[in-house]
């Protein structure tokens, strides 16, 4: 239930009026979260299939640019896009799998385990539909979640559930149950 309380910042700018961002500052003000993966066609699955997401055409990095940049020490990149939304504020998250490496893995056992980016908060229509298609990727919800979020936090009626990736990532869906 810990992941509840990260919510917290997540839900109230949700629900909060949308403000503009600093003309001139930023070409796009919707960002792009890329993530390594240990197997891409499960992460891919579980995201498309699962939570709902959408793959739109993916892109090759070459290895020179790949190191050149300092993604890579020398190592091509292939990533896999997938999108919430449509245009160009869609959310995107590229996923991908450096061929001939194997990437450690973190404590993710819950929020505060370690530094760095820490879990993904997904605003869903349908939490039980959500839920549905999960289950029968064999993905369960954390603690005692959906979690009936407070009205001092969320409008009536609006739930948490925290479920994990196939790389043990925490995913936060937050939306009303049908």
């Amino acid at each position: 239930m810990r992941p509840f309380f990260a919510a917290f910042a997540a839900i109230a700018i949700a629900f909060a009026p949308a403000r503009a961002a600093e003309p001139g500052k930023f070409t796009r003000t919707t960002i792009d979260i890329g993530t390594v993966v240990t197997d891409l066609e499960a992460s891919v699955r579980f995201y498309t299939e699962g939570v709902g997401f959408r793959e739109e055409r993916g892109f090759d990095v070459p290895a020179t640019i790949a190191s050149d940049a300092g993604l890579t020490d020398g190592k091509p990149l292939s990533v896999r896009v997938l999108v919430l939304g449509d245009g160009e504020t869609a959310t995107k998250l590229k996923l991908m799998q450096v061929r001939n490496t194997s990437p450690r893995t973190g404590d993710s056992e819950f929020i505060h385990s370690h530094t760095g980016f820490r879990y993904l908060t997904i605003f869903v229509a349908d939490t039980d539909a959500a839920l549905a298609r999960l289950a029968k990727l064999g993905v369960q919800p954390l603690g005692k979640g959906p979690v009936d979020l407070p009205t001092s936090l969320a409008p009536a009626g609006v739930h948490l559930t925290c479920v994990r990736d196939p790389d043990g990532n925490i995913v936060e869906l937050i939306g009303i149950r049908k």
